[in-house]
């Protein structure tokens, strides 16, 4: 909706996981780096933990397309199984057949004889077994228990499976009850991902304006890129929300620099939290709850119907603390002209 307005052939700050954009700061490549050193460290389990839109997602990806070839994938992204579903999918994604005798179903063993068959018949030709498990502080305790008794399969120069366990801090504070200990011990490699610093939000923020083809300036002042650090805590997937909304909220009042002030109204739009700011513009509800209907309502009605719902409140929230008279009713906002070169964040 803004792209043109601001010059850009692309939405920059989409929360899908766009390859083009792929933004490994300093700590996404330690990251890597532990999962790949894992993978070659005789098996056992790899820990990468971080908050929710930290990037692991982008970690993973990164790390499933440099692993080695003679390592074979297995990814599990539903971690919430019972010990059965859990042998099960397993096998499943290792394309391994289940033989079964007897009537019935395949019981607990035959998932298990299974597996180590595959893996026996893998590493004697020389290739390596990697089981990813996603969300993996939904895992129960049982089904943990039953990872570990997988990485007991093994050769005597190696564990036959390698086991990566990616997700939320909770994880770890799991690993950390009694009855988990020997599974923690098993634990070779581990990372916390935490968030961007402020010059890495700023250079992620730079990043996918980039990609998105931005020629002219950066539209963010300093202090919109602070308080962006600030209100996402320097969590990429806030730190997309944060400037989506942004974008949308300049363009629909045809600014075309985005500051703190804006920033701190996108903030309160896309977070259901109190963020911590204190003098929080109020917006086009609080107005019109308080009787203050001044003559730019009209011109925002007008407004929303081409932008949608999501930018009325914006542009209201704007226009109601302008002095100058409210944009035109029928006017479309005009492309931003490039913005001087000294404001540029550094």
């Amino acid at each position: 909706m803004y792209a043109q307005f601001f010059g850009l052939a692309h939405a920059p700050f989409s929360i899908a996981p766009d390859p083009r954009y792929l933004y490994m700061s300093e700590r996404h490549r330690e990251a890597l780096a532990h999962l790949l050193y894992g993978v070659g460290g005789g098996g056992g389990f790899v820990l990468l933990t971080g908050e929710i839109g930290a990037g692991k997602t982008t970690v993973c990806r990164c790390f499933l397309e440099r692993i080695p070839k003679r390592c074979n994938v297995a990814y599990i992204f539903n971690p919430k199984l019972t010990v059965e579903e859990l042998l099960r999918t397993i096998c499943e994604e290792f394309q391994v057949p289940i033989e079964h005798l007897g009537t019935g179903t395949a019981t607990l063993k035959d998932h298990v004889d299974a597996l180590n068959a595959f893996l026996l018949r893998m590493h004697s030709i020389g290739r390596n077994n990697v089981l990813i498990i996603d969300e993996a502080q939904n895992l129960s305790p049982d089904v943990l228990e039953q990872l570990r008794l997988l990485t007991n399969l093994e050769t005597h120069e190696r564990k036959l499976l390698q086991i990566i366990l990616i997700g939320q801090p909770e994880l770890r504070r799991m690993l950390r009850r009694p009855e988990l200990e020997q599974l923690a011990q098993r634990v070779i490699a581990r990372y916390h991902l935490r968030a961007l610093d402020m010059k890495e939000t700023a250079a992620y923020v730079r990043h996918r304006m980039g990609v998105a083809g931005l020629t002219t300036p950066l539209p963010f002042d300093r202090g919109a890129l602070k308080r962006i650090h600030q209100l996402s805590r320097g969590v990429p997937r806030r730190i997309n929300l944060l400037c989506d909304r942004a974008l949308l909220g300049a363009f629909a009042t045809s600014q075309a620099r985005v500051d703190a002030a804006i920033v701190e109204r996108a903030a309160h739009e896309v977070f259901d939290e109190e963020e911590p700011f204190d003098e929080r513009p109020r917006g086009w509800w609080h107005a019109l709850r308080a009787g203050r209907r001044g003559p730019w309502l009209p011109a925002a009605a007008a407004l929303s119907a081409g932008l949608g719902l999501a930018g009325l409140g914006y542009a209201a929230w704007t226009l109601a603390r302008q002095d100058a008279p409210p944009v035109a009713a029928a006017a479309l906002p005009t492309p931003a002209a490039p913005a001087p070169a000294a404001s540029t964040p550094p």
